[in-house]
């Protein structure tokens, strides 16, 4: 019997570097994903794509019975985190109450494994010093604190249910897929490696800095980078771990290393040799000052070893997207 993976937000970025990946492994991949923020052309032609909302529990069922789904991957969600603050009630919409209405198909169809798109943003605001596992929680947003009632019920339902879990908590994702198969396509994104990408292949006329006057070193805020590829290679290993019989586990996904909003641009800028235009403007609703992973329990328990932890990398790979999607642009939104 041929076992399947789904995959929902599939069509998105991180999403399609995972369908990508998981296919390079032998994998067979069925992708769930509405569309609303992805785009059916990312979806690799040998991964069944099914447009559908992850909250239509009657196609939800269907796909994982009739696929035979063994493990669930999932990455649907809303992402932005300004817009969570305006917004409340759509990011508790989209990445709990969905949620809920997933887990509880997939407890119901027998599938064994869940893994789940978790974000740094749970921790809150966290000072100087790397974050681990086990610091406090304190989200501060309604995003982070919508992916911290998902994380709740999942650890609920794998106690009361015959099903593992693994919840991964994203640092700041940036770059592209190696080989140019996919990246993040979305054009206006938030994402700041996103945004100098773009500044430097000249889609944007200037980068702006929100907040200049953080206590950090040069008054802007502080993040820890990780490669999508990186990523998706934790994600395969912490599938391969939840097979193998490991016992439910949250870990952080990051370097832990921290680069500021400018060391960023300027790293970009050097890197490019594009002298692209930078603003300052006022502080943005609800960004932290400092997030930074301690990646040590990744690193122990799946024995993950990055290949791709550097700034530069990172950049090149994600200004080699921006070049490609000028090919590709009759079919970019």
């Amino acid at each position: 019997m041929i076992l399947s993976v789904l995959v929902t937000g599939g069509a998105g970025y991180i999403g399609s570097h995972m369908v990508w990946h998981l296919l390079d492994q032998g994998e067979d991949v069925v992708v769930l994903d509405n569309l609303s923020t992805g785009f059916d052309w990312l979806v690799p032609k040998d991964a069944e794509l099914v447009v559908g909302d992850i909250a239509d529990v009657n196609l939800v069922d269907t796909v994982l019975r009739e696929r035979k789904v063994e493990s669930v991957l999932h990455f649907a969600g809303s992402v932005v985190v300004p817009e969570s603050v305006v917004n409340p009630l759509g990011y508790y919409l989209n990445n709990t109450s969905k949620s809920r209405d997933l887990l509880e198909v997939s407890i119901r169809c027998g599938v064994q494994h869940f893994l789940f798109s978790s974000t740094a943003a749970v921790y809150g605001t966290t000072g100087n010093e790397p974050v681990s596992e086990t610091s406090q929680l304190r989200p501060e947003t309604p995003y982070g604190r919508s992916k911290r009632m998902t994380e709740l019920m999942l650890s609920d339902a794998a106690a009361a249910h015959d099903l593992s879990i693994t919840i991964l908590r994203y640092f700041n994702v940036a770059g592209a897929d190696p080989l140019l198969r996919t990246g993040q396509s979305t054009r206006g994104a938030t994402h700041l490696i996103k945004a100098v990408s773009e500044a430097a292949t000249g889609k944007r006329n200037a980068i702006e800095i929100f907040g200049t006057d953080y206590p950090t070193d040069d008054g802007t805020c502080i993040r820890d980078f990780i490669h999508v590829a990186d990523l998706v290679e934790l994600h395969a290993l912490a599938l391969q771990r939840m097979r193998g019989g490991g016992s439910g586990l949250t870990a952080n996904c990051g370097y832990g290393v921290g680069y500021s909003v400018r060391q960023v641009i300027e790293i970009a800028k050097r890197v490019t040799g594009s002298n692209f235009t930078v603003l300052e403007r006022p502080r943005r609703q609800g960004d932290l000052i400092s997030v930074v992973a301690n990646p040590s329990l990744a690193r122990q328990e799946f024995n993950w070893k990055p290949s791709f932890a550097s700034l530069e990398t990172i950049i090149e790979h994600a200004v080699r997207w921006e070049d490609r999607l000028l090919s590709l642009s009759p079919r970019v939104a």
